[in-house]
């Protein structure tokens, strides 16, 4: 049978004093509150003797703060959402500040789900990679003045401090990066959805393919069949159906992974000869043959402004001083999959 929990009233009986000398001890109100230093030590010795932990929600309670800060993606086993999710942890703890993960699996019964969950618990902020249609519950959790800060994507219209980056502007760095290197017909490969990063990547393919003249080859994917059997015929039909392309932008890193199982399994001579981007750098894109070059969102800045925003609403909850929206600049790693043809390995 497991030990009942001690209480702040279980200390209080044992030592013949009151719960609010324990309460002023245990939060270092001794000598403001002139308890002597015989009391004091007592219970503190009593406290070290029965392992004593403070109960964490009644705690949040009294003092309006639980120091726990919810980060919310849409996958964290992605490698984006995982590495991200882990630099703001460092540095969210460098503050003191305690982070809970979740996924919401771009479903927005999920998403309301775990922010009504964690809500309830009194957690101090969100930090959330949102669904499509969480809008009223964040206006909700903002006339409730609990912090929130947009990640990645955001909402057109919405007040909502939001960390990103310019994805219409990404897109066109990695064409103009396959166009100087003498691609001239590339595709782009993403999912249908609503989401503002994708559609800001999609924009940048159109924008760039009608300012230069070049045909448009767009391979949209429901999201629910990212990663399916159904996707990856779609992909080869869509190669099989486009003999002509030279080179592919890839609009997140899962669907580059899907692409190049496909490339492999059922045109492997096309592999040496198409110019291939993906959004977001993966561990594995520079073991590749070729490794592929990415486009990099700054990992480091993102999370470092995503704290920086939120420790500015904890520290005004009652007073909104402005939404500010910090857009990042990415940077383009070059790799084998986008050498000229006279420059790669036969």
């Amino acid at each position: 049978m497991k030990n009942k929990r001690v209480s702040i009233k279980d200390i209080a009986k044992e030592l013949s004093v009151s719960v609010t000398t324990v309460s002023f001890v245990l939060n270092g109100k001794a000598k403001e509150k002139r308890i002597s230093d015989e009391v004091t030590q007592n219970i503190l010795d009593y406290v070290k003797k029965v392992h004593y932990k403070p109960n964490q929600l009644a705690q949040s309670l009294r003092t309006g703060e639980s120091k726990i800060l919810v980060f919310m993606v849409e996958d964290i086993s992605n490698p984006f959402f995982s590495k991200l999710a882990r630099i703001f942890e460092d540095s969210a703890y460098k503050h003191g500040y305690k982070v809970l993960f979740c996924s919401n699996e771009n479903q927005d019964n999920k998403s309301l789900e775990l922010i009504d969950l964690f809500n309830d618990r009194q957690v101090d902020g969100f930090v959330i990679i949102p669904s499509p249609g969480l809008q009223s519950k964040l206006k909700t959790l903002q006339t409730q003045n609990i912090p929130i800060v947009l990640l990645d994507r955001y909402y057109e219209g919405m007040d909502v401090d939001y960390v990103g980056i310019d994805n219409q502007k990404a897109s066109v760095q990695g064409l103009e990066h396959l166009t100087a290197n003498g691609f001239t017909n590339p595709a782009f490969m993403s999912i249908d959805v609503t989401q503002t990063q994708m559609l800001g990547r999609l924009n940048g393919y159109k924008v760039y393919a009608d300012e230069n003249g070049m045909q448009q080859n767009i391979l949209l994917l429901p999201f629910e069949l990212d990663t399916s059997e159904t996707s990856r015929e779609k992909v080869k039909d869509f190669f099989i159906e486009h003999p002509n392309l030279d080179s592919i932008l890839f609009a997140t890193n899962y669907l580059t992974q899907l692409g190049m199982e496909v490339l492999r399994k059922h045109f492997p001579e096309r592999i040496e000869k198409l110019g291939i981007i993906t959004f977001d750098d993966n561990e594995l894109f520079t073991i590749c043959n070729p490794s592929i070059t990415a486009i990099c969102q700054p990992l480091e800045s993102m999370a470092k402004e995503t704290m920086n925003l939120m420790l500015k609403l904890l520290k005004s909850k009652e007073e909104n001083e402005g939404y500010e929206s910090k857009i990042l600049n990415t940077t383009l790693e070059t790799r084998e999959s986008t050498l000229p043809l006279n420059q790669r390995k036969n």
